[in-house]
């Protein structure tokens, strides 16, 4: 619980296909929602991190509508409350949070609520550490700032953004001076030894009032659409859909572009978190267990004289000789094999994938379902072979065909 009167919805953005993580991730099997490895899949990982962090009652968490059962899921899993925000498409953040925004204010008394904002595919070891940034950070929202949580760098990383730090805002936090995108390796190397640069985390702490005047106030278009979108949803149960075709109207602008660039009322809280963003295979081995040689190992992985790989089966026995920085991900229908150093390029296989129209860029051979799930054995003209997992008092249809025995 947090010790201010204000409540705070922890907002819980799903949105994301996280291609770079394929063969684990699928457009509809995506990573957040996937099995690591690790004990666990980033989803629950959030909402247990948000049921501690928050004052609210329940969660509010915006997803893709084909993800709708793994976030119902998860939340039950979790004995978690929340209401869930399904977009027909991802617009990205802005729209996102603004939909957020709405629901949050519409379950509070005289219309004051914070959102805590996290992508649902970070990790976060320090939860004490994080508690505290989200003390200041709702200081800093209650005395009229959005901001954001910057973490500060171990070393000058080039696949994350930049924020500058401005003037202090006693002991909260910062004005916000700029933004830097993704820099290249040596212009990161410079803003360290400059100073006063943070990692641009993309979780947010904002009062949702605030947020809706800025986003009218610059981005006139995504504020009028999510309005109207909003005002024709439908509800059912714990599930929100807005106006498919007046959702898909507005822009698909990032958060930091609509609102953080434009605004005076821009802030950072500096985060000294042990923190990482789980967007790349590179990610995944650093926060891993590491052996003697480097390695991360997971599954059954059996080594002679390597160093500083990732491996991870989830199937049948990986072995690997003689191999040096370099990432293996073996799943039932699919094997990646990179350098470490690459892994960055793993997007555009999957691109790849698409344009050849192959179903292991969208479908995982796992699939889930309310009742259970099933899992494509063999596949062949005229027929399929499944095996069909239901749970405890699940309930399917029957169903039958010609080629059904």
């Amino acid at each position: 619980m947090m010790p201010h009167n204000t409540p705070i919805y922890p907002t819980i953005l799903c949105g994301g296909s996280g291609t770079r993580l394929w063969p684990l991730s699928r457009d509809l099997y995506p990573k957040q929602f996937a099995d690591t490895g690790m004990g666990g899949n980033l989803f629950k990982d959030t909402l247990r991190r948000a049921s501690f962090l928050c004052s609210a009652d329940g969660v509010l968490v915006i997803c893709n509508q084909e993800h709708a059962f793994y976030v119902d899921e998860g939340l039950s899993a979790c004995n978690i409350p929340g209401q869930i925000i399904l977009e027909p498409m991802p617009r990205n953040t802005a729209p996102a949070v603004a939909l957020a925004a709405m629901a949050a204010l519409e379950q509070t008394e005289g219309g004051k609520a914070l959102l805590l904002v996290m992508p649902s595919d970070h990790a976060i070891e320090d939860i004490e550490v994080f508690a505290k940034g989200v003390n200041q950070a709702a200081s800093l929202a209650q005395a009229g700032y959005i901001a954001t949580f910057g973490i500060v760098p171990t070393g000058p990383e080039s696949g994350f953004g930049y924020i500058k730090q401005g003037e202090a805002l006693g002991e909260a936090g910062y004005l916000i001076a700029r933004f830097t995108e993704k820099p290249a390796p040596a212009q990161a190397a410079a803003m360290l030894a400059e100073g006063g640069y943070l990692w641009n985390s993309g979780m947010f702490l904002l009062d949702a009032s605030l947020y809706l005047e800025e986003l009218k106030s610059y981005a006139p278009d995504i504020h009028a659409r999510c309005c109207e979108a909003w005002g024709a949803r439908r509800e059912d149960g714990r599930f929100i859909q807005p106006d498919r075709e007046k959702f898909l109207s507005s822009p698909a602008v990032s958060i930091d572009y609509a609102v953080m660039e434009h605004t005076k009322r821009a802030a950072v809280c500096p985060l000294n978190a042990c923190w990482q963003d789980m967007g790349s295979w590179e990610a995944f081995y650093q926060s891993g267990d590491k052996d003697s040689g480097g390695n991360v190992c997971i599954g059954d992985v059996m080594l002679d004289n390597s160093d500083n790989c990732y491996l991870h089966a989830y199937h049948r026995l990986v072995t690997a000789i003689d191999i040096k920085n370099m990432v293996v991900v073996e799943t039932k229908d699919s094997v990646l094999i990179t350098p470490r150093s690459s892994v960055q390029k793993v997007a555009a296989i999957v691109r790849k994938l698409k344009d050849a129209q192959r179903p292991e860029c969208r479908e995982h051979p796992l699939v889930h379902r309310p009742w259970g799930n099933y899992e494509s054995l063999d596949t062949g003209p005229h027929f399929q072979v499944k095996r069909i997992t239901v749970k405890p008092g699940g309930q399917l249809s029957l169903q039958k065909h010609h080629h059904r025995a």
